[in-house]
């Protein structure tokens, strides 16, 4: 679900980023049926979506890793080690985003990761805690689906907003005044 959102919030912004999921568990397992119903509800269509499991290699590509637990992001530290300035739960790295500010147009993501995770302790990772951790409803009943997209579409919005700024607008040359595009 949480990338089904992000990749849809992304877009919306005209940001262009390769936004794909991975897990602890088996590749190759399709969305459960909550997931495609809570999905579908917001026009997000995961029918084709299968599983994959975490690797080296993905964690090595990625500029940023999102885990829906601490669970998660121990575990791709575990894996890869260096992967840990750039490895956050979503609801950390919304929470710190907020206490650094907004990413200005100018700043690199990577810059902006790094002040983020300024004072991050490994430490941290120990546990479960529900100020970290999203709410799994797997196996659940359509209700536990429908608050925890409800949920994740929130925080995807928030961290939206906080780490890929809204460009610039300019008028284009030879446009209609006022008529504002995107640069």
């Amino acid at each position: 679900m949480a990338e089904a959102l992000l990749r849809s919030a992304l877009a919306e912004r005209g940001v262009e980023a390769d936004v794909s999921s991975a897990g602890l568990f088996r590749g190759g397992a399709p969305a459960s049926p909550g997931s495609v119903r809570a999905m579908a509800r917001r026009g997000l269509d995961l029918d084709g979506h299968r599983s994959r499991t975490v690797t080296t290699d993905l964690l090595a590509g990625a500029d940023l890793v999102i885990g829906m637990a601490r669970l998660h992001v121990r575990e791709a530290v575990l894996t890869l080690p260096d992967v840990w300035p750039r490895a956050f739960t979503l609801k950390e790295l919304v929470r710190r985003g907020a206490e650094v500010g907004r990413r200005p147009p100018e700043e690199p993501l990577a810059a902006w990761l790094t002040r983020v995770h300024e004072g991050r302790r490994r430490a941290d990772l120990i546990g479960d805690d529900p100020a970290d951790d999203v709410a799994d409803p797997i196996g659940g009943p359509d209700r536990l689906y429908l608050e925890t997209a409800t949920d994740l579409e929130d925080l995807v919005g928030r961290l939206v907003d906080l780490a890929f700024p809204v460009p610039a607008r300019v008028r284009e040359p030879g446009g209609p005044a006022g008529e504002p595009s995107v640069g």
